[in-house]
Order: structure tokens, then sequence, then C-alpha cells
């Protein structure tokens, strides 16, 4: 349970999360870096880390979980096209991607399922670029600026919408 608190774990536990249930946790260009790039700004924090403890808390939710990254735009594509017969909701951090694809909004765009957007930093306090996200406009949440923490923010909220 680690540093959870009980009132938030039984809670989880209460949601009746099916374990038939399986999100996307999908990270695009650069994340594979986090822990040694610009570490001032993005924490150090791994992104092997953040898996396991998303994997840990998934386990938890009883919910599955599948863990992703790329630095190529067709390839989250591809990603994105096959979660539609296989994942229920999917939790991503686009990175760069987010102020560039349309073809990534396209694809989420096809996608039935809830989608989460997470970004480590707070991209509206960033230059004027990253304060525009073309995910944020098919996401059913955004979460911004909270760290490494964001993504189990991300995980509670996309098992929240599933139940």
């Amino acid at each position: 349970m680690d540093n959870r608190s009980p009132d938030l774990y039984f809670g989880i536990q209460a949601m009746g999360v099916s374990m038939s249930k399986l999100v996307y946790l999908m990270n695009g260009p650069n994340i594979n870096l986090l822990g040694v790039r610009q570490p001032e700004l993005y924490g150090s924090t791994t992104l092997e880390e953040i898996e396991a403890s998303c994997t840990k808390l998934a386990g938890e939710l009883g919910i599955g979980l599948r863990c992703f990254q790329s630095n190529s735009e067709g390839q989250f594509v591809d990603w994105i096209q096959e979660a539609r017969g296989s994942a229920a909701a999917i939790v991503m951090n686009p990175g760069a991607y987010s102020h560039t694809s349309i073809a990534i909004l396209d694809a989420l765009a096809a996608f039935d399922g809830p989608v989460i957007e997470v970004h480590i930093s707070n991209i509206h306090a960033r230059e004027t670029f990253r304060r525009h996200s073309y995910v944020s406009q098919r996401a059913d949440a955004v979460i911004a600026g909270c760290g490494a923490d964001g993504y189990e923010f991300g995980l509670l909220r996309a098992a929240r919408l599933l139940r």
C-alpha cells in the first residue's frame, strides 16, 4: 500500500474495476530519457520507475496495464489503433507530439474509451508553443505539472472512468 492513504486504497478496492480491463500506458519522444534529461524540469524518476509504480497500482486497482514508449509518431498511431481492439483506456504522455500531431489526434478520435493526457511539467507555464495540445481536444482529462505522480493520477482517473 506504500504511502497512499488507507481511505484512498479502500476506495480503490470498492470501485469494482474488473481485471479484464486493460489500460495502455503510452509515452512519446524523449520520455525514455527521464531521470537524465533536464532533471531540474522533469525530475529524477526514470521511465522504468514510473512503469513499475503504475504496474503496481494497476494491480491494486484490478486492471491490466501495458506500457509503451516510442520516439516515432507512426508507432504511436499504430499503438492507438491497436488499442481500439484490446484496451479499455489510454493514459498517455505524448511528449512533444502533443503540440504537433494531428495524426495522433485523428487516431485518438477513433478510440472509444477514456483517454487521459499526462505531462510531467506544467505545459501551460512553459514556452508559448507548448501551451497548446492537440491531444487535449480528445482527452477526457489532462494532468500537468504533477511530476511523475501525474501518471498514477492518470491511472486512477482511467480506472474511475472504467468502473
